[in-house]
């Protein structure tokens, strides 16, 4: 699996991925509460997609009530310590701080929640409560964000929940697909073992379709919640692509989270190609395990990166050389055939727009060139499961491939079926499915007894409300 031209150590490997933001001290997590002017009309917790009190959460910190605190955070949003290291804070709660002026630097939200959380999950103290049985049985295929919410509210609730996950360890991206000087894999499995103690099960290395069929879930559970995200990543499309060098991007982030480095198939040059947030964790990841050279290649302009603009600093600090306007045409095999050398390429320009009303790249004729790579990682994104969802009866899916539900509920058109996720939205962020999992808890809950709920956080915010939060 590894090639033979690891340069670095161990140990520097590890120092290259200690996290790059670290923990609050007790001092300094004081200092930070007291800054929060606890808005009354908080834009921050308005931002945040599963509206978190962030003003309430942040006056227990300052009032040395940390489990209280956590219990705040972990109501709204069951996988909190997650998001306090992942979730794009400077787009969300922190960028809407009225404290972020150009005199002053927002409250460092994140890492307050993170402090409270990591207290709670550290301390094993249990800050929510099983609901008493009610008799009714829901399963949750998947155990990423939106599963593992949808079945936390459940338990809340009272509901006898059943979690199926293919992989070996639960969790989903959060576990196998998250930079690891981001969050490591214990975060997520100690926020699945809180989810555990509520009474969920979780039937590990069950694949639904293969393990179990839909049918049986069906006759099984009283409802079904489908957490399964997204596919394999989207092909090239070009020749050499078979070539053994050749990796997806989330297969590679998969042995870094093992954090067995010498089987992290990198080498000493790399090109990935793709311009998302997982394309930068690829390139940023390369450069730490010690690739000379690590290049970016990108059929668009920078101007239309997907990545946030945070992540691509990150990855210029990382001496990643980008390759705006170039598309790859062939992967290029070394002498033996087998092997990967380098990658040709063109170069390309905007030319129409396509159907999401971004320009499309166009070649430019007589513009071919070679990059030099003897490791080329695909991060063009994830494929949509339509043949999944077409097994199920009454489960749409739409033009791109996304699941049909209704956004209050999150109900397919099969009444017994519910969907949240990336399979939902496309492919957003964590706390997004975390969020139309806790909406699915709601809509399961009303379509299985009659009865409304609303936990914490759920009500979406007014249209003026998301005004007043752009404004800050």
């Amino acid at each position: 699996m590894s090639t033979d031209t690891t340069i670095l150590t161990n140990e520097q490997i590890e120092q290259n991925f200690r996290e790059i933001a670290p923990p609050l001290t007790d001092a300094e997590a004081l200092f930070e509460a007291n800054r929060c002017v606890y808005c009354f009309d908080a834009p921050c917790t308005r931002a945040c997609p599963t509206h978190i009190d962030v003003p309430a959460f942040i006056k227990k910190i300052a009032s040395g009530n940390l489990v209280g605190s956590a219990r705040v955070i972990f109501d709204a949003n069951p996988i909190g310590a997650t998001c306090a290291r992942v979730c794009p804070v400077d787009v969300l709660c922190e960028g809407a701080c009225v404290e972020n002026t150009l005199m002053q630097r927002p409250i460092e939200i994140g890492r307050l929640q993170r402090y409270a959380t990591d207290y709670a999950l550290g301390t094993g103290r249990e800050v929510l409560k099983a609901g008493a049985p009610n008799g009714k049985s829901v399963g949750v295929v998947g155990s990423g964000p939106a599963g593992l919410s949808c079945a936390t509210y459940l338990a809340r609730l009272g509901y006898d929940v059943t979690v199926y996950e293919r992989r070996a360890l639960p969790g989903g991206l959060d576990t196998y697909g998250m930079a690891e000087y981001k969050m490591t894999q214990r975060v997520s499995t100690d926020e699945t073992q809180a989810v555990e103690r509520l009474g969920v099960k979780f039937r590990l290395d069950t694949e639904v379709g293969k393990d179990v069929t839909v049918e049986e879930l069906e006759s099984k559970h009283d409802a079904v919640f489908l957490g399964v995200g997204l596919g394999e990543t989207g092909r090239l499309g070009v020749g050499g692509e078979e070539l053994e060098g050749v990796y997806d991007a989330l297969y590679v982030i998969e042995r870094i989270k093992s954090r067995r480095w010498e089987t992290v198939p990198v080498g000493r040059t790399v090109a990935v190609v793709g311009a998302g947030n997982t394309a930068i964790d690829a390139v940023t990841q390369a450069r730490r395990l010690g690739a000379e050279r690590v290049l970016l290649v990108y059929r668009r302009g920078q101007a239309e990166m997907p990545a946030y603009e945070y992540e691509y600093e990150l990855a210029k600090q990382d001496a990643v050389e980008f390759l705006w306007h170039t598309a790859p045409v062939e992967v290029l095999a070394d002498e033996t055939g087998r092997r990967v050398a380098g990658l040709r390429c063109v170069r390309t320009e905007p030319g129409e727009p396509d159907a999401s009303g971004r320009r499309s790249p166009r070649v430019v004729e007589g513009s071919e060139f070679t990059v030099d790579a003897d490791t080329v990682i695909k991060a063009t994104g994830q494929q949509k499961m339509r043949e999944f969802f077409a097994r199920i009866p009454g489960v749409e899916v739409d033009k791109s491939g996304r699941v049909v539900v209704e956004a209050e509920t999150m109900r397919t058109g099969n009444p017994k079926f519910f969907a949240g996720g990336d399979c939902v939205n496309g492919g957003r962020e964590a706390v997004d499915a975390s969020q139309m999992g806790k909406l699915a808890a709601q809509g399961i809950h009303l379509a299985l007894t009659g009865e409304r709920v609303e936990f914490a956080g759920a009500r979406v915010p007014l249209a003026e409300e998301t005004q007043n939060v752009n404004a800050h």
